[in-house]
């Protein structure tokens, strides 16, 4: 089991998944599908189920995708609708559009924070020359960096509108990680990626990074982080020490 470093001898740029990892907003994620799942499933099926359902079918997959791993899982097929659909109507859309009303209300009332960890670890990075990179698949990935007050400790941001714009797949595909790296002009086996989700997990091994950090967040746990890719488990990004630093124009 690797020791909680990133070594900037060999890496020379990290990629921190926005959700849980930069920003606190995995729990109210988590209860706006939680609300949406359960009115929908009243009268179908059990209520939805937030230390199993959303870590396994939604967690870390661009909003439609986690409706249909999660329906599908239930046995349950519904029409795809469209972005005009009423928030809540009984299609993959409609339960999206429900889920995104419920989460961004929340948000605008309370507003968002970064984890303190995450802060003094980028704080670090880049005092010792990485660069930084924040992926989000939410459309409102720019929005809730902003509303945290961390925009400027990351060179770039990709979200799900740069995935929409230039159709890439969500994770597990590594793609939008793969566009980060790609955009700092940095092979894969240079940079390392930070995520708390196991799809974000698989991605990074899939992409063939140089080292995947996992953090373990309320309901998951090292051994499915392990399985899933992660180089490195760890509660807190407190616990992760950098050494070096990464020289000018270092590739």
């Amino acid at each position: 089991m690797s020791e909680p470093v990133i070594d900037l001898a060999r890496i020379s740029a990290v990629v921190f998944d926005t959700d849980g990892v930069v920003t606190d907003t995995a729990r109210g994620h988590a209860a706006a599908w939680k609300h949406v799942f359960d009115v929908f499933l009243r009268g179908r099926s059990a209520p939805f189920d937030i230390r199993d359902d959303y870590l396994r079918h939604v967690d870390g997959r661009p909003r439609l995708d986690g409706i249909r791993t999660f329906l599908a899982s239930r046995g349950i097929t519904l029409p795809e609708g469209s972005a005009d659909d009423e928030p809540g109507a009984p299609t993959v859309h409609g339960l999206g559009l429900a889920k995104d009303r419920s989460f961004m209300a929340q948000v605008d009332k309370y507003g968002v924070a970064a984890f303190p960890a995450t802060v003094s670890l980028l704080h670090e990075l880049r005092r010792r020359g990485a660069r930084t990179a924040a992926v989000s698949a939410s459309l409102h990935g720019r929005k809730l960096v902003n509303s945290a007050g961390v925009t400027y400790l990351f060179d770039l941001l990709v979200d799900g509108n740069d995935a929409a714009l230039m159709n890439l797949p969500g994770k597990p595909d590594p793609a939008l990680f793969l566009e980060a790296a790609r955009r700092m002009d940095l092979p894969a086996a240079k940079v390392a990626v930070v995520d708390a989700a196991l799809p974000g997990i698989e991605a990074g091994k899939k992409g063939g990074f140089g080292l995947v950090v996992g953090v373990v967040r309320d309901g998951g746990g090292p051994a499915e982080l392990h399985a899933r890719g992660a180089d490195v488990v760890v509660s807190d990004l407190g616990e992760i020490e950098v050494r070096g630093r990464v020289l000018p124009l270092s590739t």
